[in-house]
């Protein structure tokens, strides 16, 4: 894919050099830090109440208590900051000019596609990092499992994918980089909450509605289950927005 490392490059040094980036990895662990804290509190709280009582202590779970919750809470921030990622990937380009000249080098629109969404994914695997700590510090003074986190892990990485592919492909719709956001947090919105209707609609239309639920196939990962189905739908949902997003660019070129 000739010019995908050039691109790459660009938009990384674009992305890591612009305050946006800044002020999103502050507040996203602004935020994941109070839930990550507030969730130790609760099981510490629930720990204490347990050491008088034996079948409650039984009952404690870590993983239940603090990781999936942990990493449910986080997934909420994520809908609210990756459109802001993602936002000037292309309505920047195309408000200034660079696109246009862009096309004029010996880069495929594939390669164009593929290293800015790559650029993207690699600041919000950054960012992502910057929980690490916590969990590492807390599986030192605990029995974490460690497959479980793995798990959540991997569920945040798809997710952030699939919210990050969108993104950009709304982000090719416009100029204007607060609409490219604003449709970006409508879009992810109506695939947070479509499994919402499932129990008003026609029974064999409700397990279609279901399966789009972008939560739904997140919270198997939560659970420490890694399920093929999950993967697949993550995996379809990138490429499918990406596809969109590369026919998005062919017919700019097209045009002129």
């Amino acid at each position: 894919m000739n010019g995908f490392g050039a691109v790459y490059r660009k938009e990384l040094y674009s992305l890591f050099a612009s305050p946006i980036f800044y002020v999103v990895a502050f507040t996203f662990l602004l935020i994941s830090g109070y839930f990550f804290y507030s969730n130790i509190g609760y099981y510490n709280l629930v720990s204490f109440q347990a050491s008088q009582d034996p079948l409650m202590a039984r009952q404690l779970n870590l993983s239940e208590m603090v990781l999936r919750p942990f990493f449910l809470n986080v997934s909420v921030v994520l809908l609210l900051i990756s459109p802001l990622l993602t936002m000037r990937l292309y309505a920047e380009e195309r408000k200034i000019g660079t696109l246009d000249l862009l096309f004029t080098y010996p880069i495929t629109d594939r390669a164009m596609v593929l290293a800015k969404f790559a650029a993207v994914m690699t600041a919000f695997v950054a960012i992502l990092a910057g929980t690490l700590p916590g969990i590492v510090l807390l599986g030192n003074f605990s029995s974490l499992n460690w497959k479980a986190v793995f798990s959540c892990y991997l569920g945040m990485l798809l997710l952030g994918g699939a919210f990050l592919s969108l993104g950009t492909f709304t982000s090719s719709l416009t100029q204007n980089q607060i609409i490219a956001a604003v449709l970006s947090f409508g879009a992810l919105l109506m695939f947070w909450i479509i499994g919402w209707i499932k129990s008003f609609i026609d029974p064999g239309l409700a397990g279609f509605v279901d399966y789009l639920s972008v939560t739904n196939h997140f919270d198997s990962f939560t659970k420490g289950v890694l399920d093929s189905r999950d993967l697949v739908y993550y995996l379809l949902f990138v490429l499918l927005f990406l596809f969109l997003t590369l026919r998005q660019m062919e017919s700019y070129r097209w045009r002129g």
